[in-house]
This record gives C-alpha cells, sequence and structure tokens, in this order.
C-alpha cells in the first residue's frame, strides 16, 4: 500500500523507523487493520508477560561462546523491566516513581538492542525476536505515557 492517504497516522509514521532497515531486510511488511491478539495494558502483567516471553525465548538460543553472553544479557535486561516497573508502582514518592519508570524504559531499549545482536549471531531466529522487539515497542510506548501521565 504506497498510498500513504489510506494508512493511519501511526501506521505511516511507524513505516520506516530507522531500526526497520535491519528487521525488514528480507521481509515484506504487511499492515494490518486489527492486531493479531489483543494485547494487555495493564503494565505490571504486561511487563511479566514480556519477561516470561524473554525467558522463553532465551531458552531457544543455541548456546555457545557468541550467545552465552548474549542471553545472559537479553534475559538481565528483559526481566528488569517489570521488576522495576514493579518496584516504582510501589514508590512513596513521585521521584522514585519517575527513577523506576526511567530505568524501565533504558532496560527496554538495552532488551530492544540484545534482541538485534541474538538475531544477527543466529539469523533463524529473527522473526521470533523481531516479534519480541516488537512487543518491546509498545511497552516502551505504554511506560512513556504512563510517566507523562504521572507528571501532568
Amino acid at each position: 500500500m504506497s498510498n500513504h492517504k489510506a494508512m493511519k497516522k501511526s501506521e505511516v509514521r511507524n513505516a520506516a523507523t530507522p531500526d526497520d532497515s535491519f528487521w525488514n531486510k528480507d521481509t515484506e511488511l504487511v499492515i494490518r487493520e486489527e492486531p493479531e491478539r489483543k494485547r494487555v495494558y495493564d503494565l505490571e502483567k504486561r511487563t511479566a508477560q514480556f519477561g516470561e516471553a524473554i525467558v522463553d525465548f532465551a531458552k531457544t538460543i543455541p548456546q555457545n561462546p557468541i550467545t552465552n553472553r548474549l542471553i545472559s544479557q537479553l534475559v538481565g535486561a528483559g526481566t528488569s523491566v517489570g521488576a522495576n516497573y514493579a518496584e516504582g508502582d510501589d514508590s512513596v514518592s513521585k521521584k522514585d516513581f519517575l527513577k523506576s519508570n526511567g530505568t524501565c524504559r533504558k532496560e527496554v531499549r538495552e532488551t530492544k538492542h540484545f534482541l538485534r545482536m541474538v538475531a544477527r549471531a543466529v539469523p533463524e531466529l529473527k522473526v521470533q525476536a523481531r516479534e519480541l522487539w516488537m512487543e518491546s515497542q509498545g511497552a516502551a510506548f505504554d511506560l512513556l505515557k504512563d510517566l507523562k501521565r504521572s507528571t501532568e
């Protein structure tokens, strides 16, 4: 679909981000009106499910000298998102909440980086890594919305 008028604003804006060049090198973009599955908007539950998905994905990565370090870093970053969100959600002050939420966003970015490195190290896992990468994009957006809402 090359006609940008028929696309939603979010689809046009997200159609070609700099990171997409890596992920979409050998794939065809498909634009859907409805998501394939409903997303969870309870951030505590969503970040916990994201961490679980990262752990499950890490179990599928073949272990070798290159991937061992990537697995460790990926699991550390991917599971820290939910832990930091839970800590921020229980924070006593607004300052603590903002700090924990900022840490969550940093961990999401780190997770995205290691997903990309795993996709490079094990090309046959690129599709699964991309699915998690896309979920991390959505989680980062929701964390940002939560952060903005709390500062208003």
